[in-house]
């Protein structure tokens, strides 16, 4: 580490030797250079280091700021960027950590920036936090990935105390109690933790406590354990209530900790925090509420604001109704106002001090959680940081733009600015000329400052409010040039270094500027933008600046650098060109002479740009690929390699080169150590090689001999390494920044040798006395220029003509009273570059060289167009054949041609676009009709009714795919196994006698006829009706493990399909009945139309038709009724269509031309004879004579009308007979249609009804299935929860082994240390007792006297180092620094006991010497006694805390224990506790109440049982029923007679049924066939033949199948061998468990678990022996009860003989 100090004080010179004295041996190279001071500002730590002294880290720096002198010194971080930072304001000591692999970190005091010790951890990239004890040698600290380690050091005694690791966790601040050095607050983005440091004597425990905070709205009832949610909560009907990491299915860790996404709210994100006097921790978050945490029980409460006075309530609520109108009058919601963020806190005794982005300084006084609020001061920036000094009088308020100020809470004044740096990163700086007072740097923002040399003080800053890209400063004057993003060049006068100001301005181009180059001399300056655009402008202020024109070149651009050759008055500038062709750079040299300004027109064309003849430019093709490249005057060219770390050196050639540039091969190649791309840089007098790369490490070579000369580590590859290197002229200093780590550093040489000194200060001189006129000159006419004022005009560059009027045109800028610009951005984007005026003057002068050519060209086209529009006009008169075209009159063809091209072009883009809609189109439809269409068995469809509104679907089936059928086969065929074994094992044999026999089948008989009723309920549906198959389904009381419920689904969903495809058949009758119906009511309609055309009405035919929802595969297809828009043909579908219409054409004409068809239709109507449909149409033609008067006709004609008459009435009666005859068929056929569509209605409805009570069944059916489902979701949950449990017991139990561990182990250190303490007593008495033994000699009188001052003790009470031993547990604990601090503070109150004046009189000064050692020995027993009962207690203490945790921890596993033996209770009544559906008819089941009734203590009985016992009861009764009949014989012939009668009227009523079935016989097809077929027996025989033969196909397909059985078994045997085999390697992994399970018991027992699981066990033991009491209770009961229904039955006998 190195220091540096901007002034080294008398009394400490050797500052930074003594830094350097803590750091490594640096090579010659390393010591050439010295940092002669630093300046930067980084806002991200910053701290007091004493009352006076305030520091942070800035790049490779740590810098120090001493508040009332404004002095700085740096401390040097070797090994890179600083990372972490922290301060100790009590001790006067800093840490900090490098970035390094493996970082490390280091401890240094101050002022003297010595190294005390270097702390060395496990952590493999960074730290990110430091924190600083205020109570002891103690330091937190906290690492990034991938470790997130936070570890506890003894810095004094470079000892790791303890840490602790939190996988993922990202802090933002850490922070010690400043009372109790045993706490420690941790705060992330959303949490906080109160980390509590427990020692146990030399141990140290890191002890995590969260702290649960309110959530987004405050509120602190959002904390839940969905872990443990319940305690044995359970539904009655769905069961046990398991919690959500148990429905997630979640096992391990995260089942702790998983949150339902409904149920998570965010928690408030801290922000800031500090501690506070009483303990606690005040945090302020980003919803704009502050917390009080109380440490102790770690529970967050929102401070909120007092109540207001009624009157400043009023004020307050008006202030809110105006705040609300405004928002209203301005257009947008009334916003609720809104809370202040606090982003950083301070605590002092008065209050607390917070601040946020609104850059206002508040003070909030706190008292029970409501404070009072003031406003101190505003900033109007955002505040990052407050910080107070050690003694509380200073609050230091820093910002995010890098401003700093102090606040007095004491004088409650205005916050005065005690720094102002940089707002942004330092971007650019250089040495003002003449290069050995001043240097200029520029910010990213805009913002100029001026330093001085010497010690790095800035003396002004001008903020120019625009992104800056670059800066230079002129060596012919006092300017300075800056290059903006917008692609401005604004030059600054610095004559006054208190009072920069902007004097001119140029806007160049649209192309941002990249960088800046002066030559030596001052004459030009070289600009390089984008696009390769290279500027050259004079760089005198004189010449106002002027622009002399630029270059393009053909690449991009790498770097430029400039080269004085003063003995030819000539510059050379050499710039680096990337090849996009090949993996090279080509170097480009042209020169720049003094006659370019001189004869600026001779030199440039009209549009600025350089003629070649003037820059005799040459082209050099290099070897390897090269990122920078500078050239000394020999021809030598130095480039700094991108593909490998070394530098290449080339001598070019003297020749020019244009054409077909050779490749240069590097004449040298000098390795180099580093990283990353880089640049190198020359110095003034090019006898320096600066290299400089993204590593950070500066290297300056000697470019005769390219020996290193001297290299510093002065930035970091973290901080992005070096972004510009810049010698001065007299190569006394070098200036070096950063890219990303805001500091500038100011090297300068501390060891060179004497040549190189003078030759450096030899050209300095040299060149000031070529520059010193130039210098004058220039910077009078800089004092002389008004500062930058924007004006109207286009640009800032004048032409020539108005250069003349205006030679020093003034400029224009705001400067306030201290030298600061405030701003000089334009918002006129009209504003015209210096290009874009260059181009619009070519223009301009183009147009006003061709005016009159212009001019003739447009009267020309003028007339042309007038003749043209007269021929159109023509054109339109004649007629059209004559006409012409159009585009005939277009003159332009080409551009017909090319209007035409991009109209085809317009519609071939818009076609392609729209066949890709449509591709994409087509490709969404063939999904969906995959998806929904083709992969359907059977289609969705409906039937309609014809005259009711009703309408049936059928159920669309999707085909099955293999899997599932091999699943429902498998299952099948398991539930074959599963009734074969039963019916095996249920087979009892037994001998009985044949009427037993008969009478068992008899009541078997009678129990399947009541079967057959009862089994559609026991089943719980009503599939079995419907053509499904229930006998294979598992019976509801038997589904009791999971493989039994799944196969029960599989079951019931192929149930359902079948039902559904019972269904669609008889769907598909229908259908295809009413496609039918629809046929024969068509060819009905074509006779009605007929008929209504031949009666001439004009009725509408109803005409049936299927719809879509009948017929779906009609919506798949579109027809071109459909289709509005006009269809596109191609110009073959075009010929096609059109040869077609004619041909068309062609016959239709041809058949007009028929002559036979002519005649037919003129002779005779176009028939051969009259049919009898055309009665109607017959009209007899009147007699000509009828036109004359009646009285005119003779007796001929009247006989022809008589015969006309006749005809005509005649005529009038057939087709009166033939219209009746028309309409009653008309009828027919219409009754005929009505009754057939109502009769398809009713089959229609038919199968609607069936539809519904088969949906009711598919209902029932799928209701098992949603039953089944949910028991099996439910055993997951179980199963989940259960090992979830188990997972969490294990690691509680590993806990509970991890304690009990460490109580063997505190308890065996604490007998141990009682020993010694023991000891010390006893040494201490011994003391005591020998203190007469060794002054025996002394006399008797100065023996007493001696003896009390031996038990006098010094004045200090050692209370307060010293706590009581029993308030030990509620203090924090004392420390061996403590000890020590204590110990030598006793010690220097003995020397004051010890002095000789206190000698008694008359004794022997040796024997006082003695008396003093005795007593000095006495007081350190008594001071170590009293600090070993101090460990004792708090080693007794530290044992308590982990037996109470012992405690914790057994309470925590018994209930777990507790909750897994519920959780198998529940298991097991959940596998015997079945869900039963069963069906019940209308009625069958009445209730008196309105109230269910509870049957928790109903149970089910199997009805067998019920019948059994009913058998018995009528057996019985039988009995009883037979002994009356006995006893009462005289009765039995009524009897008799009575049952004869009846029987002879039911035999009667027999044979009426039967005779009436004779009548009614059916008469089937066999009967049939025996009465009509002759030789019947023929026809039987044959049947019996056909039926052989079907019987041999049958028993070759019956051997077949055995031979596959055959293979299946011989599969099986296979595959049963093989699971032998797996069974004996499941024995051996068995025996190893065993072996395992023994080792687990013996931990358990170990471990102190087994009382709780023999209180586990002892449970459903005592439970087991509770029901088998029971039982045989029970069953004394049965037996008793038995006896005593006997005794009341020979009772009942003996009374009532007679029954």
């Amino acid at each position: 580490m190195v220091a540096v100090g901007e002034e080294r004080e008398p009394g400490s010179p050797q500052l930074g030797a003594r830094a350097l004295a803590g750091r490594r041996c640096s090579s010659p190279e390393e010591s050439a250079l010295e940092v002669s001071w630093v300046q930067g500002f980084s806002n991200k730590n910053f701290g007091f280091i004493n009352n006076q002294t305030v520091c942070y880290p800035c790049g490779n720096y740590i810098l120090f700021l001493d508040i009332k002198t404004k002095k700085r010194t740096a401390l040097q971080c070797q090994t890179g960027q600083v990372g972490a930072f922290a301060v100790n304001m009590n001790s006067g000591v800093l840490a900090f950590s490098d970035r390094k692999l493996n970082p490390v970190i280091y401890i240094y005091n101050f002022p003297e920036l010595n190294k005390l010790t270097e702390l060395k951890g496990h952590v493999q990239l960074d730290y990110t936090l430091l924190a600083f004890s205020l109570l002891g040698p103690y330091l937190a600290s906290y690492s990034s990935l991938p470790d997130f380690v936070l570890s506890v050091w003894n810095w004094e005694e470079n000892i790791l105390l303890c840490s602790e690791s939190q996988p993922g966790v990202a802090a933002t601040s850490i922070s010690f109690n400043p009372t109790n050095w045993q706490q420690l607050c941790f705060v992330t983005e959303s949490s906080v933790t109160i980390w509590c440091i427990e020692r146990n004597h030399d141990e140290h425990y890191l002890i995590q406590n969260p702290v649960k905070l309110p959530d987004g709205q405050g509120s602190l009832n959002h904390h839940k354990d969905l872990f443990f949610p319940y305690s044995c909560d359970e539904d009655r009907y769905h069961g046990p209530i398991m919690p959500v990491s148990a429905i997630a299915g979640l096992v391990g860790d995260e089942a702790e900790t998983f949150v339902p996404k409904d149920d998570s709210k965010p928690s408030l994100h801290p922000t800031a925090h500090c501690w506070t006097a009483t303990s606690d921790i005040y945090l302020g978050c980003e919803e704009g509420y502050i917390l009080a945490i109380d440490t102790k029980k770690c529970s967050a409460s929102i401070i909120q604001q007092e109540a207001l006075p009624e009157h400043m309530r009023k004020v307050s609520d008006m202030l809110d109704y105006v705040h609300r109108e405004v928002q209203k009058k301005k257009g947008g919601k009334p916003k609720a106002v809104q809370r202040t963020v606090v982003f950083t806190m301070a605590f002092c005794n008065e209050g607390l001090y917070t601040a946020g982005i609104e850059g206002i300084l508040y003070f909030y006084h706190i008292r029970d959680l409501q404070y009072e609020m003031k406003i101190c001061t505003d900033i109007s920036e955002p505040i990052s940081t407050l910080i107070f000094s050690p003694d509380y009088t200073i609050l230091l308020i820093v910002t995010d733009q890098g401003t700093i100020y102090t606040y007095e809470p004491a004088h409650s004044g205005e916050a005065v600015k005690l720094l102002d740096v940089f707002s942004s990163y330092l971007l650019a700086a250089d040495f003002l000329t003449p290069g050995d007072k001043y240097c200029v740097s520029v910010t990213i923002s805009g913002e100029v400052c001026v330093w001085l040399l010497e010690n790095g003080t800035c003396l002004s800053t001008l903020n120019l409010d625009t992104e800056a890209t670059d800066m230079a400063c002129c060596p012919s004057s006092n300017s300075v040039a800056v290059g903006t993003k917008e692609g401005q060049i604004c030059f600054i006068d610095i004559t006054r270094v208190e009072a920069p100001r902007v004097v001119h301005r140029i806007f160049l181009s649209k192309f941002p500027v990249l960088s800046l180059h002066y030559d030596q001399s001052g004459q030009f300056l070289i600009i390089r933008a984008m696009e390769g655009y290279i500027f050259i402008l004079d760089a005198r202020p004189s010449k106002l600046f002027q622009v002399l024109g630029y270059v393009v070149l053909a690449g991009e651009v790498l770097s430029l650098s400039v080269v004085s050759d003063f003995e030819n008055n000539l510059v050379e500038v050499v710039v680096l060109l990337s090849v996009a062709d090949i993996q090279q750079t080509r170097l480009e040299i042209f020169c720049l002479s003094p006659a370019l300004v001189k004869g600026i027109d001779k030199y440039v064309n009209g549009q600025g740009i350089l003629n070649a003849s003037a820059i005799k430019k040459e082209q050099y093709n290099l070897e390897y690929p090269l990122s920078s490249a500078v050239r000394l005057k020999d021809n030598v060219v130095y480039g700094y390699c991108t593909c490998a770390p070394f530098i290449c050196k080339y001598h070019l050639s003297e020749q020019s080169i244009l054409e077909d540039p050779p490749v240069f091969l590097s004449e040298k190649k000098i390795p180099s150590n580093q990283f990353g791309s880089g640049f190198v840089c020359l110095s003034p007098n090019s006898r320096w090689l600066a290299s400089a790369a993204k590593d950070g490490v500066l290297i300056i070579y000697d470019t005769s001999t390219m020996e290193i000369l001297a290299q510093n580590h002065c930035h970091s590859y973290e901080g992005g390494g070096i972004r510009s290197v810049v010698f001065s002229l007299d190569g006394k200093f070098i200036l070096v920044n950063g890219e990303n780590d805001g500091a500038l550093v100011c090297l300068k040489w501390k060891k060179m040798k004497k040549i190189e000194v003078e030759e450096a200060a030899f050209h300095w001189q040299s060149l000031l006395t070529i520059l010193n006129k130039s210098i004058a000159d220039e910077n009078a006419v800089l004092r002389c220029m008004a500062e930058w004022q924007f004006m109207s005009e286009s640009t800032s560059e004048s032409l020539p003509e108005e250069k003349a009027k205006s030679p020093l045109e003034p400029s224009s800028a705001a400067v306030t009273e201290d030298g600061n610009f405030t701003s000089m951005h334009s918002d006129n984007t009209t504003e015209m570059t210096w290009l874009g005026q260059k181009t619009e003057k070519v223009i301009r002068e183009e147009t006003e060289r061709f005016i009159n050519q212009k001019k003739e060209l447009q009267m020309g086209i003028k007339k042309l167009h007038e003749t043209v529009q007269k021929m159109m006009h023509e054109n339109e008169q004649l007629p059209d054949i004559e006409k012409l075209g159009q585009q005939e009159f277009n003159l332009d063809i080409e551009e017909q041609e090319r209007a035409q091209a991009e109209a085809e072009q317009e519609v071939a883009r818009t076609r392609e676009k729209i066949e890709m809609e449509i591709l994409a189109n087509c490709y969404l439809q063939d999904v969906i009709k995959h998806e929904c269409w083709d992969s359907m068995s059977v289609k969705g469809r409906a039937v309609k009714c014809f005259h009711i509104a009703c309408e049936v679907k059928n159920y669309p089936l999707k085909k099955r795919d293999e899997e599932e059928l091999r699943t429902l086969e498998k299952v099948l065929h398991l539930r074959k196994i599963e009734a074969a074994n039963l019916k095996v094992q249920s087979k009892v044999v037994e001998t009985k006698t044949e009427t037993v026999l008969f009478k068992e089948e008899e009541e078997k008989m009678e129990e399947v006829m009541a079967d057959d009723n009862a089994s559609c309920c026991l089943v719980g549906s009503l599939s079995s009706q419907y053509g499904a198959d229930t006998s294979i389904l598992y019976n509801q009381l038997d589904l009791h493990s999971r493989e039994q419920k799944v196969n029960q689904i599989v079951l019931l969903k192929d149930i359902i399909y079948k039902v559904k495809t019972v269904f669609n058949k008889e769907f598909d009758i229908v259908a295809q009945q009413k496609e039918q119906e629809i046929a024969q009511v068509k060819e009905r309609n074509l006779r009605i139309q007929e008929i209504l055309a031949q009666l001439d009405l004009q009725v509408e035919v109803w005409e049936p038709s299927l719809t879509v929802d009948e017929n779906p595969e009609q919506v798949l297809t579109v027809q071109d009724s459909e289709i509005k828009a006009e269809k596109y043909l191609t110009p073959q579908e075009r010929e096609k269509a059109e040869m077609l219409i004619r041909l068309e054409m062609e016959r239709h004409l041809a058949a007009q031309d028929n002559e036979r068809l002519r005649a037919l239709n003129d002779m005779m109507g176009g028939v051969l004879e009259v049919k009898k449909e055309d009665v109607l149409k017959i009209d007899i033609p009147p007699p000509s004579f009828m036109s004359k008067p009646e009285d005119e006709w003779n007796f001929q004609e009247k006989k022809i009308f008589r015969e006309y008459e006749e005809k005509v009435k005649e005529l009038n009666e057939e087709k009166e007979k033939y219209k009746r005859a028309l309409e009653n068929e008309l009828k027919e056929l219409e009754a005929s249609i009505q009754e057939r569509t109502q009769n398809f209605d009713k089959i229609v409805c038919k199968l609607f009804e069936k539809k519904v009570n088969l949906e009711k069944v598919v209902y029932q059916e799928e209701l098992k299935i949603v039953n089944l489902i949910y028991s099996l979701l439910l055993d997951e949950e179980l199963d989940s929860r259960e090992a979830g449990l188990h997972h969490f017991l294990v690691k509680k139990q590993k806990e509970e082994v991890k304690i009990a561990r460490r109580v063997e182990t505190t308890k065996r250190k604490i007998e141990s240390y009682t020993e010694r303490y023991d000891n010390a007593i006893a040494q201490d008495k011994n003391l005591e007792s020998h203190f007469r033994k060794e002054f025996a000699d002394v006399p008797a009188n100065f023996l007493d006297e001696l003896l009390k001052l031996y038990k006098c003790r010094p004045r200090t009470v050692m209370t307060e180092i010293y706590p009581d031993t029993a308030n030990c547990a509620k203090s924090c604990s004392v420390s061996a620094e403590d000890y020590r601090d204590a110990f030598t503070h006793v010690m220097k109150a003995m020397d004051e006991l010890d002095n000789p004046e206190h000698t008694p009189n008359g004794l022997d000064p040796s024997i006082w010497k003695r008396f003093c050692l005795a007593r000095r020995n006495k007081m350190e027993s008594e001071q170590l006694v009293k600090w070993m009962a101090l460990i004792l207690a708090e080693m007794e203490v530290f044992l308590q805390r982990r037996l109470d945790d012992t405690e914790k921890m057994s309470s925590k596993i018994e209930k777990i224990f507790q909750e897994l033996t519920w959780l198998q209770e529940e298991k097991i009544k959940h596998q015997s506790n079945l869900i039963f559906q069963f069906l019940l008819k209308q009625g069958q089941v009445e209730m008196g109440c309105t109230e269910i009734p509870d049957y928790a203590d109903a149970i089910f009985i199997k009805k067998s049982v019920i019948e059994e016992l009913n058998c018995n009861i009528k057996d019985q009764q039988g009995k009883k029923i037979a002994s009356m009949v006995e006893r009462k014989e005289f009765s039995k012939g009524i009897f008799q007679l009575e049952w004869e009668h009846k029987k002879m009227k039911m035999q009667i009523e027999d044979l009426k049924q039967k005779a009436q079935d004779i009548v009614t016989l059916p008469i089937t097809k066999d009967r049939q066939l025996f009465l009509t077929m002759l030789n019947y027996d023929s026809h039987v025989a044959h049947r019996i033949a056909v039926m052989e033969q079907t019987l041999g196909v049958m028993d070759k397909l019956h051997k077949k199948n055995m031979k596959k059985q055959q293979r299946r078994i011989k599969e099986l045997e296979k595959c049963i061998s093989l699971k032998e085999q797996a069974n004996y390697e499941l024995s051996l992994e068995l025996k190893e468990m065993l072996v395992s399970v023994s080792e687990r018991r013996h931990i358990a027992q170990a471990a102190d678990t087994q009382n709780v699981s023999e209180r586990t066990a002892k449970r459903p033991y005592q439970e087991i022996v509770k029901q088998k009491r029971l039982r045989s209770f029970i069953e004394e009961q049965e037996k008793h009860l038995e006896i005593l229904q006997a005794e009341a039955e020979r009772l009942r006998s003996k009374t009532f003989p007679t029954l």
